[in-house]
Formats: structure tokens, sequence, C-alpha cells
């Protein structure tokens, strides 16, 4: 019965396109997709970006990995199978968000290198900017703003990464933020330069001079 139903089901090209929408908000829109171990400083990061994107005009919107468990994976566990449905779910959701026209962030761990090529493969060359938040593990659970890392240590927490699974690293990241050694704001500008550079969003409009 399932596979007769998807038999059935045909994409439907909208009447706007992609082009039309980008055009119409007067910049192009991507995936600008962060991992990292947890306490890494993603989401802060992704944050700070929308907030200097917002102040310029900019159309974006931040896909964070503990918001998006309370809604549209509220039922998937951290499993390494949960963890690629996870992964896939916002892959697809960030898919629609850029034919939108909006600049798309994401904060999740997405520990797993074949997960983020599928994310990436969802969209078309160029829109899709992967920022990898690198932080050494020992500042990580300095920081543990969740107590995730300590409850992972005494093994209340299992499939934790960074502890007792993995993370790999990504090979060809668009961007590497050292987030132990810069600041957010020093980050966010080499993010919003590396769009500019892109072609993705324009270059700021200066201010005009006030004459006295």
């Amino acid at each position: 019965m399932a596979n007769e139903l998807t038999e059935n089901i045909v994409w439907h090209h909208t009447t706007i396109s992609k082009t039309d929408r980008q055009q119409r908000l007067g910049h192009k829109s991507c995936v600008v997709w962060f991992t990292g171990l947890s306490g890494a400083g993603k989401s802060t990061l992704a944050n700070a970006v929308e907030q200097k994107l917002h102040q310029r005009g900019i159309h974006s919107y931040v896909l964070d990995g503990d918001n998006i468990r309370h809604g549209l994976n509220r039922g998937l566990g951290f499993d390494p199978e949960d963890r690629k449905e996870n992964i896939r779910r916002i892959g697809e959701v960030a898919k629609l968000f850029v034919d939108a026209g909006v600049i798309t962030l994401t904060a999740f761990i997405s520990p797993f290198r074949e997960d983020r090529e599928l994310a990436r493969s969802l969209v078309e060359a160029g829109e899709f900017v992967e920022v990898y938040v690198k932080c050494p593990l020992e500042e990580c659970e300095r920081r543990d703003p969740k107590g995730l890392y300590r409850k992972a240590r005494s093994g209340e927490i299992g499939d934790f990464t960074g502890i007792s699974s993995p993370y790999e690293e990504p090979v060809a990241p668009e961007l590497v933020i050292e987030s132990a050694e810069q600041s957010v704001e020093q980050s966010a500008e080499i993010i919003l330069s590396y769009l500019q550079e892109r072609g993705i969003i324009p270059l700021p409009v200066p201010h005009p001079l006030h004459k006295s």
C-alpha cells in the first residue's frame, strides 16, 4: 500500500520560482550549516550572524538543534539511526527555506560526514556553506553550558558525541571558525564577508555623510 501511494506522489512546480523570490528580496539564499561539538558555540554564532543579517535587511532564519527536537523531530532519539534521520529532515527543511529565498542557518552537531554531505546534495552547488565551529573537547567540557558532558562522563547519557560517540571532522568545509580563539563578533564578520564575496548577500550600503 505504501509503495502504491508513493508512486502517485508527483512534485508540483510552483508558479513563483526561487529566482523570483530572491530577486524580490534582494539577495540570494543558501544554507549556512554550522557543525561542531556540543558547547563549541554553534547556536551562539548562528544567532549572532542572523542578527547582523537582520540589521542589514537580509531575510534569514535559524534552525537550532534543541528547538527542532521540541517539535518536528520530537520523537527521535540519539542513536546513530535517529541522528541520521534528524539531519535528513533538517536538510529537507533547509532546502525548502532556500527555495523560499531565505538564508538558513542550521546549528546541529551533525557528527557524521555522510549525513552532512546528504544535506549538501539537496541544494544546488554554491548554496551550502559548511562552517566547522572547531573547539577542543577540553574547552567544550569546561564550558559545558547544559551539563551534558558531566552526565556523559558519569554514564547518565549514552551515545554522546566526543565521549561515547564519534565526531567526524569536516574534510573540506567552506569555513573553519576557531571558537576558542576567535570572538563571536570576529567569527560572525568572517561569515558575512564570505557571503558577500560569494555574491550571496550584497555589500552593506554605506551611511550617507552628514554635512555640517
